[in-house]
């Protein structure tokens, strides 16, 4: 992690009155992880205890999704005037009451003091993929923070804080983590392959770093995925498992939609009974983003490395039509927070493209 982004977690967290957090970066750089250090400090020993967690992803196309929503922040009801973030805890105000073990260190070195006449810290709300909130749900929280006592602070996590409302971003103070560079994320895996005695070959590590493009997860991820399968010194083996696991994925969707099979429906066995699902390169879209964890950004990139890696082999003047469409589309998806849409939009227009370049089947 930068000395910089270090050191403005550290003076959030050492604050006499912490602020409101946006902790903000591309996928896997230890955006969670920084708020967890973040809570241990302001909270002491017991933190677990006293931070309360809201994963926004999970409200998307859920039903009941702003009575959750309004649930987590009111647990005694809409008509309530009892808010978490409006309760105390004893613990705040007695660090010693949980007692830290032999390795739980402070993050700063140091466990937080308590200041006499400064209401302590009690409870931090912290939601994950904030970005993920419609408009609705994000003014509510606005005026959650507005009223929220001295007791407790939120921390909002989000890739793509553009999406949350000016007045949810004027109350927070921003931390960006940027990409891992490549040097760093190779430097962690050579740890961690020492750390488990494992036997890395230079090269594949190398690979790794360049394919996870700067996410330290899923270069970690892909390492331990290798070396289970036998397969961490065979530098053919890192370009083969990419293929399989993303580009192939990324290829069948877009063939799909060129032979116009955008939406499908199919007749399955589903628990002894027919049950009719949706089947085609939307379907795809859905399980790749709802079963494989992809968001939209990795479906995108994913697509775009189809297209210019020529993983398909498309007419010069078509191959640059889907490159148009897929701009468009990421474009649409930044301005939105249902990714499904635009994504549905796109492959309606490959479709289109196809039928014009005669592959589109019916």
């Amino acid at each position: 992690m930068p000395e910089g982004v270090r050191q403005s977690l550290v003076s959030a967290s050492l604050a006499l009155e912490p602020p409101h957090l946006l902790i903000t970066g591309p996928p896997g750089v230890g955006k969670t992880a920084s708020w967890r250090l973040v809570a241990r400090q302001i909270l002491g020993p017991g933190w677990q205890s006293t931070t309360h967690i809201l994963q926004a992803r999970d409200l998307v196309r859920t039903r009941g999704a702003m009575a959750k929503f309004e649930e987590f922040l009111r647990p005694g009801g809409s008509g309530s005037s009892d808010t978490l973030a409006g309760r105390l805890s004893l613990d705040a105000y007695d660090r010693k009451i949980v007692a830290a073990g032999p390795d739980d260190v402070a993050p700063a070195g140091k466990e937080s003091e308590l200041t006499p006449g400064i209401i302590p810290i009690s409870r931090l709300l912290v939601i994950e993929d904030a970005d993920q909130l419609g408009s609705i749900r994000q003014a509510y929280l606005r005026r959650m923070m507005e009223t929220v006592g001295g007791a407790s602070r939120f921390i909002l996590v989000a890739r793509a804080p553009s999406r949350l409302i000016d007045a949810l971003r004027s109350r927070t103070r921003m931390i960006r983590i940027p990409a891992t560079d490549r040097e760093e994320v190779v430097s962690v895996m050579k740890r961690i392959a020492n750390q488990e005695s494992a036997e890395i070959d230079e090269g594949v590590l190398g690979d790794i770093a360049y394919i996870a493009e700067g996410n330290l997860r899923k270069a970690i991820f892909t390492l331990e995925m290798l070396e289970a399968r036998g397969f961490a010194s065979d530098r053919s083996a890192v370009h083969r498992l990419v293929q399989s696991t993303t580009l192939q994925a990324g290829r069948h969707l877009l063939e799909l939609a060129l032979r116009g099979r955008v939406v499908e429906w199919r007749w399955e066995n589903v628990k002894g009974r027919k049950t009719k699902v949706l089947a085609g390169a939307l379907a795809e879209v859905d399980r790749l983003m709802n079963d494989h964890g992809l968001d939209s950004e990795d479906l995108i990139a994913q697509l775009h490395n189809v297209l210019i890696g020529r993983r398909l082999s498309l007419p010069d003047d078509l191959r640059e039509e889907l490159l148009t469409s897929l701009a468009e589309c990421d474009v649409h998806i930044r301005s939105t927070m249902h990714a499904r849409i635009p994504f549905e939009n796109f492959l309606h227009k490959v479709s289109d493209s196809g039928r014009r370049h005669g592959l589109a089947f019916g």
